[in-house]
C-alpha cells in the first residue's frame, strides 16, 4: 500500500492536500507536528482515506518541539475521533493509554546508518502492545538495503503461516538517495506500508520519491514478489531516463518486471551483494564501464575486445558482460554521416563510452585522435586502440571533420558547461554529444551556432537500451 504524508502547515492547506491525496493513496498520514494549532475533528470528518496520525518530534526528525503530555495527548484525540492507525515512537508508547479501534504502528529511527542488528530491533518493537512495527533507517551505501530486505523477507516468511509469538506486520525501508530503491521495492519484499510525497517539496523524510513518480515511473503498486528486478549501475544515476523507458516498455507488453537506478560507489561490493537479489539485468554508466569487467563471470567476445561493459545479463546465476555502446554509437554517426571511412575524428574522453566509440570508428576505417583532460590515460588508450592522442590543450589546433564527446561534461545538473572550447567547433563540422540529459547540451548549442551539424545522445541511448 502507497502512504502519502501531509506535511501542510496550516489546517486548511492540510485539508487541501488531504482531497488531492485521494486518487493516489491507499493511507493518508496527517503529520500534525507540522500544523500549528491542529484541528483533528476537521481533518477526520473529510478524510477519503484511512488515516495515520502522526506527531513526531524534533528528536525523531518531526517538528514538534511542545512539552510531551501535549503531543500523547493530541494522538490520544485523534484516536477519540477514529483515526484508523496510530504512529507512536518506540521510546514513548508506554504513554499512549486510549487507543480505541486504532492500530498502533510503533516507530524506529535511525538518520545515521542501518545498524547490522534490525532483528534485535524488530524483536524488541514487536513485543511490545503495538499492532505494526516501523523501522527506518538511513542508507549509507546501496548494500545497506539488502539489509532491510532481508529483514522484510524473514518477517514475511513468519507470515506465511499463522503468527508465532509477537511477530507482527512491518514496515521498513532506508532514507535517503541511497536508499531509493527500498521505497520502491518495499511491496515486493513484504512492507506493509511504503510512501510517496504528495508532490515536490512536501517530503516528510530524506530520499522520498513523489507518489507520481512511486506509480507513474516504477508502478509500485502493480509490484510483487514475482516482480523481476533490472537496473542501471553508475554514479551519478539520477540524471538518467533510463527508469522511465525501460518501465514504460515493461507496462505496455505487460511484463512483470521494474527497473531501478543503483548508485553504486564501492562496485566491488555491489556486485556480490547484489547477486543475492538475483536482478535479471544491468545497464551499466559512468564510471564503472571498464571497472565491472573483472567482476563478471564471463564477456561476450566484442564486449571482451572492446575492454568495457554497458549491458549486463544474469544468466542462471551467472553474471555475463556485453557492450551495445559501440553499435549504437556508430549506428547514429552512420545515418548522420554515410560512410565513416578515412573520417577525421577527434574524440573526447577516455573511459569506457570512449573505448567502445573508438574501437568502433577504427573497424571502420576512421582515423581517430584521442583527447582527454588525464593526457595519460588518452595516451594508454590510443596504444591500445592504435589511435593517434593529442594534448587537451591542443583541442583548437586539430583538423577534425567530426568531434565526439563521450564524457559526462554538460550532463545533468551541470548543464552550463561544454567540454572543449568554441574555438575547437568550426562551420561544417560534425559534433556528436552521447550526454541525453539535456537533449541540447552546452557543446550542441555552441556547434550549432558556429554553423556546424549536431547529433544528440538520445538515439544511441535507446539505440543501446
Amino acid at each position: 500500500m502507497l502512504c502519502i504524508p501531509i506535511t501542510a502547515d496550516t489546517n486548511e492547506k492540510a485539508l487541501q492536500d488531504v482531497q488531492e491525496t485521494s486518487q493516489l493513496a491507499d493511507v493518508i498520514e496527517i503529520r500534525l507536528d507540522y500544523i500549528a494549532n491542529p484541528d483533528l475533528e476537521m481533518l477526520l470528518r473529510h478524510r477519503p482515506k484511512p488515516i495515520i496520525a502522526t506527531c513526531r518530534p524534533t528528536r525523531e526528525g518531526g517538528r514538534f518541539d511542545g512539552p510531551e503530555e501535549v503531543r500523547i495527548k493530541l494522538l490520544e484525540q485523534a484516536v477519540e475521533l477514529g483515526a484508523e492507525f496510530v504512529d507512536i515512537e518506540h521510546d514513548s508508547i508506554q504513554q499512549l493509554h486510549k487507543r480505541g479501534k486504532a492500530k498502533v504502528i510503533i516507530s524506529y529511527h535511525n538518520f545515521k546508518e542501518t545498524p547490522a542488528n534490525l532483528k534485535e530491533i524488530y524483536a524488541r518493537l514487536s513485543d511490545s502492545t503495538a499492532n505494526i512495527v516501523k523501522i527506518v533507517t538511513t542508507a549509507n551505501d546501496i548494500t545497506d538495503n539488502l539489509k532491510v530486505f532481508r529483514l522484510l523477507e524473514e518477517v514475511g516468511a513468519r507470515h506465511a503461516v499463522p503468527l508465532h509469538g509477537n511477530g507482527k506486520p512491518l514496515i521498513a525501508f532506508c532514507m535517503g538517495e541511497l536508499g531509493l530503491i527500498s521505497r520502491i521495492l518495499a511491496p515486493k519484499y513484504g512492507s506493509y506500508l511504503t510512501f510517496g510525497s504528495l508532490d515536490v517539496g512536501k517530503e516528510s523524510a530524506p530520499g522520498q520519491l513523489t507518489a507520481r513518480e512511486m506509480l507513474g515511473v516504477y508502478h509500485v503498486d502493480k509490484i510483487n514478489q514475482e516482480t523481476a528486478l533490472y537496473g542501471l549501475i553508475g554514479n551519478p544515476v539520477g540524471h538518467s531516463l533510463g527508469p522511465y523507458i525501460h518501465n514504460a516498455a515493461f507496462r505496455e507488453l505487460g511484463i512483470n518486471a521494474v527497473y531501478l537506478p543503483f548508485k553504486v560507489e564501492n562496485l566491488r561490493e555491489f556486485v556480490q551483494g547484489f547477486k543475492g537479489l538475483k536482478v535479471q539485468g544491468y545497464s551499466v554508466t559512468i564510471p564503472h564501464k571498464e571497472a565491472i569487467v573483472p567482476l563478471l563471470d564471463g564477456l561476450d567476445p566484442l564486449a571482451r575486445e572492446i575492454g568495457a561493459v554497458n549491458t549486463v545479463v544474469n544468466k542462471a546465476g551467472n553474471l555475463m558482460g556485453y557492450n551495445t555502446d559501440s553499435t549504437a554509437a556508430l549506428r547514429e554517426l552512420e545515418e548522420g554521416l554515410g560512410d565513416l571511412r578515412n573520417k577525421k575524428v577527434l574524440l573526447i574522453g577516455a573511459g569506457g563510452a570512449a573505448r567502445a566509440i573508438a574501437f568502433g570508428l577504427k573497424k571502420k576505417g576512421a582515423d581517430v585522435t584521442l583527447i582527454n583532460r588525464t593526457e595519460d590515460r588518452a595516451r594508454r588508450l590510443a596504444q591500445e586502440l592504435g589511435c593517434h592522442y593529442r594534448r587537451f590543450e591542443d583541442v583548437t589546433k586539430i583538423d577534425g571533420e567530426v568531434l565526439i564527446n563521450t564524457t559526462s561534461v554538460g550532463m545533468y545538473p551541470k548543464t552550463d558547461v561544454s567540454p572543449v572550447p568554441p574555438e575547437a567547433l568550426r562551420p561544417g563540422m560534425w559534433v556528436f554529444d552521447i550526454v541525453y540529459n539535456p537533449l541540447q547540451t552546452c557543446l550542441l548549442k555552441e556547434a550549432e551556432e558556429r554553423g556546424c551539424r549536431t547529433l544528440d545522445g538520445l538515439r544511441m541511448f535507446l539505440y543501446q537500451a
